[in-house]
């Protein structure tokens, strides 16, 4: 197994690959660095829909340089993990509940044999999501999460209870692994700069673009419907206002405001009702904040800097400004 290197992205020294089992056979890539000085802690990186390990090589470096175990890891269903559909430009998984058996099995295989704690988590949108799931029912092995526009909701839904039906009837008639309609295996970054939805910065997307034209096997078209259908089930289960008072894990959401992927708003709303946690927005990022130009970026780094790895007293104040899950 091997991570894919372009001059463009070079890979942070001393990486170690391997190859995990989930509980039910699928293969998940993993890679895990260690920094050069005493670890504060192991930070794992649960990417969103369609990424991979070697698109965060650069924060993969930054974390190291703050003193962090790092772990990346490819979800099933992309990156060079096992895909569960012949057409490997598909993105599809019939329920979000299957990517907790891809967190379960790096704790065991990777966490427990290889990475001190305490263990903190850095979530991105799908990855995000799937976090907050697991805190939410008392399973996550974090002790604080930092998750970068996590998909509570999706921006631009015309009839976004129409679309909730017509997902659950195309995929109760057998058509749960195709496209979604008017989707395609083009990945995003492979279209033009101009007008993308995920970053304002155009080295980083260019960046991306040359990863997938040297490992073409990384790349991920529009998710299937059984995808879609199973994403608006996880996310309906945010909409009810109880969720977020009991996710027990100390909590930092960044949310970007020219978001158009992920429903901003909603992930205000939700963050006002966190117990231990909180949100910051960033002005001017769109969905992809860790592409996003140096200043949003290193707004994204204060905010971490501020919140990780963090101090029991820090806790306890996080805990008693908010409350406690119960």
């Amino acid at each position: 197994m091997e991570l894919i290197v372009t001059p463009e992205n070079p890979m942070p020294a001393d990486g170690v690959v391997s190859m995990i089992h989930a509980v039910d056979g699928v293969a998940l890539r993993v890679a895990r660095w260690h920094p050069t000085r005493p670890p504060v802690g192991t930070l794992v990186i649960a990417s969103g829909r369609s990424e991979f390990i070697e698109k965060y090589f650069e924060t993969i470096g930054e974390a190291l340089q703050r003193g962090f175990v790092v772990v990346a890891f490819d979800w099933r269903g992309q990156g060079l993990s096992d895909r569960e559909l012949v057409d490997r430009t598909k993105g599809h998984v019939d329920d979000f509940s299957l990517y907790e058996r891809d967190l379960d099995a790096l704790v065991t295989q990777v966490l427990e044999a290889f990475c001190p704690r305490p263990w903190f988590a850095l979530g991105h949108s799908m990855g995000a999501a799937v976090l907050l799931d697991q805190a939410h029912g008392g399973r996550s092995p974090f002790a604080r999460m930092v998750l970068t526009a996590p998909m509570i909701d999706i921006r631009g839904l015309h009839f976004p209870s129409l679309a909730r039906g017509l997902a659950g009837i195309l995929d109760a008639i057998g058509l749960g692994g195709a496209f979604v309609p008017g989707g395609g295996g083009r990945a995003i970054v492979s279209k033009p700069f101009e007008g993308n939805p995920l970053t304002s910065d155009p080295q980083r997307f260019a960046r991306v673009r040359a990863i997938l034209e040297a490992g073409p096997r990384l790349a991920l078209g529009d998710p299937t419907i059984g995808w879609v259908h199973a994403a608006f089930r996880l996310m309906a289960k945010f909409a009810d206002a109880e969720f977020p008072r009991r996710v027990g894990v100390p909590t930092l959401i960044l949310s970007a405001n020219d978001d158009r992927v992920v429903d901003p708003y909603a992930t205000e709303r939700f963050a006002s009702r966190l117990k231990a946690g909180r949100m910051i927005p960033l002005a001017h990022a769109r969905h992809e904040i860790l592409l996003e130009r140096d200043a949003i970026r290193a707004q994204f780094w204060a905010a971490f800097d501020a919140f990780l790895p963090g101090t029991a007293g820090e806790e306890q104040m996080l805990l008693a400004r908010y409350g406690r899950a119960s």
